[in-house]
């Protein structure tokens, strides 16, 4: 018997599985030895000639135009066509083989694959889609009747570990191409796309962290906030969404108190969080140092909000030191500092707060001169200004 599946691991399998699970992943379709069938797919896979191997191809097909066998045909197409990189015929005959085998899984690595190279995103995306659908509708299968639950489960995980290596290389191209989009709200398009293909990988949480940052970048708002309360429901610890989320809401005076406890839980985190593998400590001491400052800062903007000025110099006294090595952040800081200090009528305090906040080259550079400008006549407290 001979089997014309593209994936080594296809054919590992038949010797372990029985057909009724084994035709999940697509159509199984026997060959006999010997026969018509199997002499035309020895004559096609022993063709050096390209031409002459389309011509073979095509006879095959010609003569197996219905039945299983025209799932064979169409298979020879496409990795005819993927070979050869005539990509978009490769689509056509990989589209025409989901027609007859919709979970054909080693057509979705293959449409992946030809994708990938052309640099197709929505064919991308569309191809994966199929190939987590694929392991999603396996990984819900009931036990066939007959085999026990747990010779079932057994048997379900033999064959996801036979294909991880394929599904690795699936999930990695689509982790990539989102990462490959310049624009930030597409960018999290594709990677909120991603993490519902992929919702058990260990990337999906990552993947919708970083949709939330894109959001914020692409000024998206509600999409941001919506990301970033859906990767707090499954990690309330994460520390980068808790600090997103604290700052969001004390600058746009909303939720403060949600806001306030947000950033107290993500300044308490530094203090227990571990160091991840392959990071130097000198790179984690900055990057723990930087959260636990923008942790401060969006608290002492809630105190700001809150009218809780002392409470504010406090907290943004603190942040200040830890914020240095980023320059947008610690200018801001410091012009949240300028104002808790006019608002408690401390005006040297305030120049010396809006003078660091001006001789750093950030977005900030301009309103704190502007504000050291009208100091002069200040004579009453200075509302914050968002």
């Amino acid at each position: 018997m001979r089997q014309s599946r593209n994936v080594l691991v296809f054919l590992l399998l038949l010797t372990i599985l029985p057909s009724p699970c084994w035709a999940q992943f697509g159509k199984y379709v026997s060959i006999p030895a010997g026969s018509e069938a199997d002499h035309q797919l020895s004559a096609i896979s022993a063709a050096t000639d390209a031409a002459q191997k389309l011509q073979l191809i095509d006879e095959f097909a010609k003569a197996h135009s219905v039945g299983d066998l025209a799932i064979v045909a169409d298979e020879q197409y496409v990795n005819y066509y993927l070979e050869s990189k005539q990509y978009d015929k490769a689509f056509e005959y990989g589209d025409k083989l989901f027609a007859l085998d919709p979970d054909n899984f080693s057509n979705a690595v293959n449409m992946v694959r030809a994708a990938n190279e052309k640099g197709d995103v929505e064919r991308l995306f569309g191809y994966g889609e199929k190939a987590g659908g694929i392991i999603q509708r396996y990984k819900s299968m009931p036990a066939p009747s007959g085999t026990s639950p747990n010779a079932w489960i057994q048997q379900k995980a033999d064959k996801l570990s036979g294909i991880k290596e394929n599904e690795d290389y699936v999930e990695q191209s689509l982790f990539n191409m989102s990462n490959q989009q310049k624009e930030p709200a597409k960018r999290s398009d594709l990677l909120v796309r991603f993490s519902k293909i992929f919702p058990d990988s260990p990337n999906a949480e990552r993947a919708m962290t970083m949709a939330a940052f894109g959001y914020q970048q692409a000024q998206s708002r509600a999409k941001m906030v919506e990301v970033a309360n859906g990767v707090l429901a499954k990690d309330p610890d994460n520390i980068g969404i808790l600090l997103l989320l604290a700052d969001d809401y004390s600058e746009k005076d909303e939720q403060l108190d949600k806001a306030e406890g947000y950033a107290k839980k993500a300044a308490a985190l530094c203090e227990t969080v571990k160091k991840p593998e392959g990071v130097s400590d000198a790179d984690w001491q900055n990057q723990n140092s930087l959260q636990k400052g923008l942790a401060l800062s969006a608290l002492g903007e809630v105190n700001l909000q809150k009218k809780q000025n002392a409470q504010a110099v406090e907290a943004l006294t603190k942040a200040a030191p830890l914020l240095k090595s980023n320059a947008t952040s610690y200018a801001r800081n410091q012009y949240r500092l300028g104002f808790a200090y006019l608002n408690l009528k401390k005006l040297p305090e305030a120049k010396q707060a809006l003078t660091e906040a001006a001789s750093v080259d950030s977005p900030y550079r301009g309103p704190a001169q502007e504000k050291l400008k009208g100091l002069g006549t200040a004579k009453t407290a200075v509302k914050k200004a968002s």
